[in-house]
């Protein structure tokens, strides 16, 4: 039976409240399973059991993996951090506006570094995309830019082992993407290339079909016209037109937030910062309903 519960407030009511392992379960199955029908992750089955001694539910179907925990099916699943640890961090991460290391989840929470890491990326992940693997429509801006640093800023040693040539070359960088829906989300994804087939592949992946896309003149975006709404700007001869404001889309000022790291670290604070971004995108349209709705009722 999953029961409503009122949401955590404080750090304090959060780690309180999910210290019960049977208040963790039925927070989880509430949000997984609004309507109150457990359904088996397998067969789609709702006629499944709670075994209240073990904390699983058993489908009645015979079939492999009947048996399933609430982590089955999330980003928690294969995970042996107790559901109080999971549950504790996703409050954090998204209750700190600033963001949170993963140094100071470990210290908080009393876990490891290590284990910290692998929950802040599998909780950032989530939150780039609240319906894993939905596409972004409407009006949909893509640009790709280059990180890794500028030579000169760098330590002798650091750009011995980084910089080949006379630090110029974009051999010597890392290619990232940056895809906007405007009103909506950002996703960001390291690249191996700008060839056609990789940009156009992840355009697809994560644009729908019929959507109005926005780039640059850069040849490798040739052809998206045939599936999509594709409209050019050629900053050869502007950068703005009266549909396309060039600073609604901030790849460069995402990236330059990570251009000293060291390029097996890209993956994960692109991640980070199209979270990041998203979450500041949120707030501000919360503000602003916030203060719509003060000045309407003249409250203060």
């Amino acid at each position: 039976m999953v029961i409503a519960m009122k949401e955590p407030k404080s750090l304090q009511e959060a780690i309180i409240y999910f210290s019960n392992p049977d208040s963790c379960i039925d927070y989880v199955a509430l949000r997984r399973w609004p309507d109150g029908k457990v359904v088996c992750p397998t067969c789609g089955s709702d006629s499944v059991k709670f075994n209240a001694e073990r904390r699983w539910w058993q489908c009645s179907s015979h079939h492999a993996k009947r048996q399933f925990s609430i982590k089955v099916g999330t980003i928690m699943e294969d995970s042996a951090i107790p559901l109080d640890k999971w549950l504790t961090a996703m409050w954090l991460v998204t209750n700190c506006k600033n963001g949170i290391s993963s140094y100071e989840i470990a210290r908080d929470l009393k876990v490891t570094q290590k284990s910290a890491w692998f929950m802040l990326h599998r909780i950032r992940l989530a939150m780039q995309d609240e319906h894993f693997g939905s596409k972004l429509r409407g009006e949909v801006e893509a640009d790709e830019t280059f990180i890794g640093g500028k030579a000169r800023n760098m330590h002798k040693n650091v750009r011995a082992r980084r910089i080949t040539g006379r630090g110029k070359s974009i051999e010597d960088k890392i290619a990232v993407i940056g895809i906007l829906e405007r009103g909506g989300k950002v996703r960001t994804q390291v690249i191996p290339n700008r060839a056609k087939e990789t940009l156009q592949g992840i355009v697809r992946g994560n644009v729908e079909t019929g959507a109005t896309v926005f780039t640059d003149e850069l040849h490798g975006y040739h052809g998206l016209i045939e599936e999509y709404e594709h409209e050019i700007i050629d900053h050869a001869v502007k950068y703005v037109t009266d549909e396309f404001t060039r600073t609604d889309w901030k790849i460069s000022g995402v990236c330059s937030s990570v251009d000293s790291r060291e390029p097996t670290s890209l993956l994960s604070h692109s991640i980070y910062f199209a979270t990041l971004t998203n979450r500041c995108f949120d707030s501000t349209i919360a503000l602003r309903r916030r203060t719509r709705s003060r000045m309407l009722t003249g409250s203060t």
